[in-house]
């Protein structure tokens, strides 16, 4: 492989890379729930409002405190975003947890919330029903990681093709994988909230807060899934687009249980998609229908999801056929050991009875 090949190798993997990081991040935030017994179907919304109130949390930011950096503008905004993010989140769990209402309906309540809530707001605040880009909103900044110079394939792997850095939240998605599966599987908290979802009556008898355990999972959720939605609005782009999240929260979702509801299945999931996602861009500068090219990513989702749905079809029916040899094996043996034995002196009865026998001769 030449340079210039190389060099086109790496920059692809750098575009899967950025491509990736808002679906992982958003994938492991409906992990958690899900682990915890909750479906955290709001993820779509739950990254529209933390791109939402990031951007503008960021321009209200340097209205109202001119004097400071642009960093400190920029983080002010991101936690404004994650907070409005983890609380549409926990308000996610307060109508199902607390008022019963269905979870699934619930959280397409919810998204359809977003969607319409942030285009009023950007509407009454922004005086634009479609983009913030009027606005100087800022940026979370890029993480450049230097020493590379010397390996150009590497450098631009590791820092992009323009050299200045991955964004610092496509490290922060990568990182969360282990940290995750460090929290869900190695620490008390981790084994508590999986057996709130995995056995909610036995948690519960034991003496375990089921709803307040479930409670954090969502308002964890919340605050991965807004981290993702802020890379959109704060990273990958520096402004606020109407519905920008592009239907990744409902990838992410199919990236939950595609993934097997682990971190490192989730991030095979999430790459697959984002996978999806660059071929995408790169089909759209060929001379095809524009429509034809947005249907890709939706298009891998539905047949993975369709290989999921199959795959998980023959392991029960497989699960199904040991169970029934178990039990047809276990029956055999107990209808061996109640049958009556073929010797004559054990099987006929007169032949145990000494009466039955007459007098000895």
């Amino acid at each position: 492989m030449n340079l210039a090949d190389g060099m086109m190798a790496t920059a692809l993997l750098a575009a899967l890379w950025r491509a990736t990081a808002p679906i992982l991040l958003a994938a492991l935030a409906g992990m958690v729930s899900e682990r915890a017994g909750v479906i955290n179907v709001a993820l779509e919304g739950l990254m529209l409002v933390a791109a939402f109130f990031g951007v503008m949390g960021s321009v209200w930011a340097a209205q109202g405190l001119p004097a400071w950096p642009p960093a400190l503008h920029a983080t002010l905004g991101a936690l404004l975003g994650l907070a409005a993010s983890v609380a549409l989140a926990l308000l996610l769990g307060l109508c199902h947890l607390r008022w019963g209402a269905d979870l699934i309906v619930a959280g397409i309540g919810i998204n359809l919330l977003a969607a319409g809530a942030t285009v009023f707001l950007l509407v009454l605040w922004a005086g634009d029903k479609g983009s913030t880009a009027h606005l100087a909103s800022a940026a979370l900044p890029a993480l450049h990681l230097p020493g590379f110079t010397a390996w150009p394939w590497l450098d631009s792997l590791l820092n992009g093709d323009d050299r200045r850095g991955h964004h610092g939240l496509v490290w922060v998605a990568f990182a969360a994988v282990p940290l995750l599966h460090a929290l869900l599987m190695h620490t008390r908290f981790g084994l508590r909230l999986r057996a709130s979802g995995e056995a909610p009556e036995a948690a519960a008898a034991a003496g375990l807060p089921v709803d307040r355990l479930r409670y954090a999972a969502l308002a964890l959720s919340g605050l991965l899934a807004g981290l993702g939605g802020l890379y959109l609005s704060m990273g990958y782009l520096t402004l606020f687009q109407a519905d920008m999240s592009g239907g990744r929260g409902f990838i992410a979702l199919a990236a939950v249980f595609l993934g097997g509801r682990t971190p490192l299945g989730v991030l095979g999931a999430a790459l697959l998609f984002g996978a999806c996602a660059v071929a995408a861009t790169q089909l759209g500068l060929l001379n095809l229908p524009p429509q034809a090219v947005q249907m890709l990513p939706a298009l891998a989702t539905l047949a993975a999801m369709l290989l999921f749905g199959l795959r998980q079809r023959l392991l029960w029916r497989r699960r199904e056929a040991a169970s029934l040899a178990r039990w047809q094996s276990g029956l055999s043996r107990a209808a061996g050991a109640t049958a009556p034995s073929s010797d004559p002196v054990l099987s006929d009865p007169a032949s145990s009875d000494p009466a039955a026998s007459g007098p000895p001769r």
